[in-house]
């Protein structure tokens, strides 16, 4: 089982960062689907951390505190495309990690150095499982690419413009991108990006990254533009 960045992965592993809203998720889910391979949220195990930390009634401005809490985090997390569950001593908060509540606090917990690390080293052993078991894995997240599996075969950063971004996000959460939904998930997105930005870089690639911009295509597009990275990586 992998515990440091230098022990080789496992599998086929698609390694897919980027901002709020770039389409990372849903393309990264498509993307396992269309390959037959297993899928990981990094994202949401952050969020799941979170919900955890304010279930416990975690201090989220002590990061002793927070480091605690992710060691003893009994996080179940599912790499099925089709049916990410997402499980937390036994509760399913597949729906509660994206409310709003999780959303404005995540990165409290996301920026704590310690708890990265303790997340990183669950994630190489959760990709290397997955692309054990089933040939091959798309995991998506902020720092991917850069530091969970920069050994990755295949690493790909997806942007979007901003103003794309926040379209994207308003209808997904509002069902509107007009003035006031797009207002209204500004802090969730350009705020978070802020935050997460100073532990992970995730809005310009790293070297041997490929970098895909959705600000101008549609979701089949986007997922198509994917795929052709993938088969220039294994031709």
């Amino acid at each position: 089982m992998p515990q440091t960045p230098e022990d080789h992965l496992s599998g086929f592993v698609i390694a897919v960062d980027g901002p709020s809203g770039s389409g990372k998720s849903s393309v990264s889910k498509q993307v396992a689907r269309t390959l037959g391979y297993g899928y990981l949220d990094t994202g949401a195990m952050y969020r799941a951390l979170t919900w955890w930390c304010l279930h416990e009634n975690v201090d989220l401005g002590d990061p002793d505190a927070i480091t605690a809490a992710a060691q003893r985090f009994p996080l179940s997390i599912g790499t099925d495309p089709d049916a990410p569950t997402v499980l937390v001593d036994g509760t399913d908060v597949a729906a509660a990690i994206r409310e709003t509540g999780i959303s404005t606090n995540v990165s409290a917990v996301a920026t704590v150095i310690p708890v990265r690390e303790i997340l990183r080293v669950l994630q190489r052993r959760l990709i290397s499982e997955a692309a054990t078991e089933q040939g091959g894995v798309v995991a998506e997240g902020r720092d991917i690419t850069t530091v969970v599996a920069p050994d990755a075969p295949v690493r790909i950063l997806l942007t979007a413009s901003e103003e794309a971004r926040l379209a994207r996000r308003s209808t997904e959460l509002h069902g509107a991108a007009d003035e006031a939904a797009v207002a209204a998930t500004r802090s969730q997105i350009v705020d978070r990006d802020r935050a997460d930005s100073a532990v992970s870089e995730f809005t310009v690639a790293a070297d041997g990254v490929t970098t895909i911009d959705t600000s101008h295509l549609d979701f089949e597009g986007s997922v198509e533009a994917v795929l052709q990275v993938v088969e220039a990586a294994r031709a």
